[in-house]
C-alpha cells in the first residue's frame, strides 16, 4: 500500500535511530508551538492583567489537564490501531480504523463537553480555589471547556496523520494557529479588555482553525484515508479494540491529572503569590521538557507500525535508541532550567506591577520548584518512552497502573511533605510521582518484550 503524499513515513524500514530523529523533529517543533497556546495565555495574562489573573489561569491548569488530557489520550489511543493497520499494509482495515476514529471522537468529544461545562464551578470549589480568583478562573476554564470539540478535531486529525508517518503537516498548521492565538490574545485582552475569558476564546478559535486545516489536508492529500458508508459497517469487536486502547490512554492522563488536581488543592492553601510562582515555574518546566512528550508520540506510532509488520526486533532496538535520545534531551532541559530560570519566569510576570518583596518571593518560590524537579528530568522523560511503547504493542495494563502509582505518590506527598518542609514539599511531590510511575513501567516493558517472539530478519526480507 503506497500513499500519494510523500510526507508519509514507513517506520518499519530503515535505521531506527535516524527514523526516530526524523519523525520526532516535526513533532518537537509542533509541541513547542502547542506550548505557545498555553504560554501566550499565561504571558499575556500575567503581564497585562497581573499576578491574580495569572494565579486564576494557573489554578485551572489541573482541570484543563484532567479533561483535555483525557481526550488527547483517547484520540492518541484510537490512532494506535490505525498505525498498526498502516504497518500491516491493510488498506481496508486502515479505512475502517479511520471510520471508527470519526465515530468515537465525535461522540466522546460532545459528551465530555457537556459534562465538563456542568462541573466547572463544583470542580473549582473542590480544589479550594481562593475567592479572590474564583470568578476569573471560571471565566477562563468554562470557555476552554466549550471549545473541546475544536481540540478534539485537531487532535483526532493530527493523530491519524501521525499514525501513517506524517508528523510534518500537523506542525505546519500548529504554526499558523499559534501565531493566530498570539494575535487574538493581544486583540481580546489589550484592545477589547475581555480579561482572562478573552485569552480562552483566543485559544479555542486558534484550535478550531488548526483542526479545520488538518481535516482539509486529509481530504485533499490523502485519498487513501477517505471513507465511505461501507467503512462504517465495522464489527463491535473492532470498536472495542479502539476504545480499549483509547480509554486506557485517556485514563492514564486523567489519573495523572487527578493527582495534579489534588496537588493544586494543597498548593492553594499557600495563597495567590505561591500559586502564581508555581504556575510560572511549571510553564518553564513544560517549555524545557517539551521533547518528553515528543518521544512518547514517536514511540507510540513507531511501535504500532512495527507491531503491525511483525518487527519485534525493531521495537527493541527503537526503545534502546529512544532512551538514549530522551536522556540527552533531559540533561539539556535540566541545564536550561537551572541557568535561565529567572529569565524564563520573568516572561510570565511583570515585576513592575508588584512590590520588590513580592517579586523576590515569586522568583524564590519558582526557583525552588525548578531546582528540585530539574534534577529528575531523565526519569520524567523515560516515562513517556516506556508508557507509549507498551500501549502501542497492546499492553495497556501497566501504563494504567503507572498512572495509579503516580496519583497515589503525588497525593500522599502533597498532604504530608508540606507539614514537614513547607512549600518545598509541594515541589518535591512531582519527582516522587515520576519515580513511582517510571519504575513499574520500565520493569513491565522489559518483562513484556522478552515474551514477544522476535521476527526473523530473513522472513522479512523474503516478503
Amino acid at each position: 500500500m503506497r500513499f500519494s503524499d510523500k510526507s508519509s513515513l514507513d517506520m518499519t524500514k530503515g535505521e531506527p535511530f535516524k527514523l526516530l530523529i526524523v519523525y520526532s523533529i516535526p513533532i518537537l517543533l509542533g509541541n513547542i508551538f502547542q506550548q505557545l497556546y498555553n504560554m501566550c495565555d499565561t504571558i499575556i495574562v500575567g503581564r497585562f492583567l497581573g499576578p491574580d489573573a495569572l494565579a486564576a489561569v494557573g489554578n485551572t491548569g489541573p482541570m484543563n489537564f484532567l479533561i483535555l488530557g483525557f481526550l488527547y489520550g483517547m484520540t492518541s489511543g484510537f490512532a494506535v490501531i490505525t498505525a498498526q493497520k498502516f504497518g500491516a499494509k491493510d488498506k481496508e482495515g486502515l479505512k475502517q480504523s479511520v471510520a471508527v476514529n470519526i465515530v468515537l471522537n465525535i461522540s466522546t468529544g460532545l459528551l465530555i463537553t457537556l459534562i465538563s461545562c456542568l462541573l466547572t464551578m463544583p470542580l473549582l470549589r473542590l480544589i479550594n480555589t481562593p475567592e479572590k480568583i474564583i470568578d476569573q478562573s471560571f471565566s477562563y476554564i468554562f470557555v476552554i471547556f466549550l471549545g473541546i470539540p475544536a481540540a478534539v478535531l485537531y487532535n483526532g486529525c493530527s493523530c491519524v496523520l501521525r499514525s501513517v508517518g506524517d508528523s510534518k503537516t500537523p506542525l505546519y498548521f500548529l504554526i499558523v494557529s499559534s501565531f493566530l492565538n498570539i494575535a487574538l490574545d493581544v486583540v481580546f485582552i489589550y484592545f477589547f479588555h475581555t480579561g482572562v475569558g478573552g485569552a480562552a476564546w483566543a485559544t479555542v478559535i486558534a484550535q478550531a482553525v488548526s483542526g479545520l486545516l488538518s481535516l482539509l489536508w486529509i481530504i485533499i492529500k490523502y485519498p487513501e484515508l477517505h471513507v465511505n458508508r461501507r467503512h462504517f459497517s465495522f464489527s463491535s469487536y473492532f470498536v472495542i479494540k479502539h476504545l480499549s486502547i483509547g480509554a486506557n490512554m485517556g485514563f492514564q492522563f486523567s489519573i495523572t491529572a487527578i493527582g495534579t488536581v489534588v496537588l493544586q488543592g494543597a498548593l492553594n492553601k499557600f495563597g495567590p503569590i505561591k500559586i502564581a510562582s508555581f504556575t510560572a515555574a511549571q510553564k518553564v518546566e513544560q517549555l524545557v521538557t517539551v521533547a518528553a512528550g515528543v518521544m512518547g508520540i514517536t514511540m507510540a506510532n513507531y511501535g504500532g507500525q512495527n507491531l503491525g509488520a511483525g518487527r519485534i526486533d525493531r521495537i527493541k532496538e527503537g526503545v534502546n535508541k529512544a532512551i538514549v535520545i530522551s536522556t540527552s534531551f533531559a540533561v539539556v532541559a535540566a541545564v536550561l532550567a537551572w541557568i535561565f530560570k529567572d529569565q524564563m519566569v520573568s516572561l510570565f510576570l511583570d515585576s513592575k506591577k508588584m512590590s520588590g518583596q513580592e517579586w523576590q518571593e515569586i522568583l524564590s518560590a519558582a526557583g525552588t520548584y525548578l531546582h528540585i524537579c530539574s534534577v529528575f528530568f531523565p526519569v520524567l522523560f523515560s516515562i513517556f518512552v516506556y508508557r507509549n511503547i507498551l500501549q502501542s504493542i497492546g499492553h495497556g495494563f501497566w501504563p494504567l497502573m503507572g498512572g495509579v502509582f503516580e496519583l497515589f505518590a503525588r497525593s500522599i506527598a502533597a498532604y504530608t511533605l508540606p507539614s514537614l518542609i513547607g512549600y518545598a514539599g509541594i515541589c518535591a511531590a512531582e519527582p516522587l510521582a515520576w519515580f513511582s510511575a517510571a519504575l513499574p513501567l520500565a520493569i513491565a516493558y522489559y518483562v513484556t518484550i522478552k515474551k514477544l517472539p522476535a521476527f526473523a530478519d530473513s522472513r522479512w526480507e523474503a516478503k
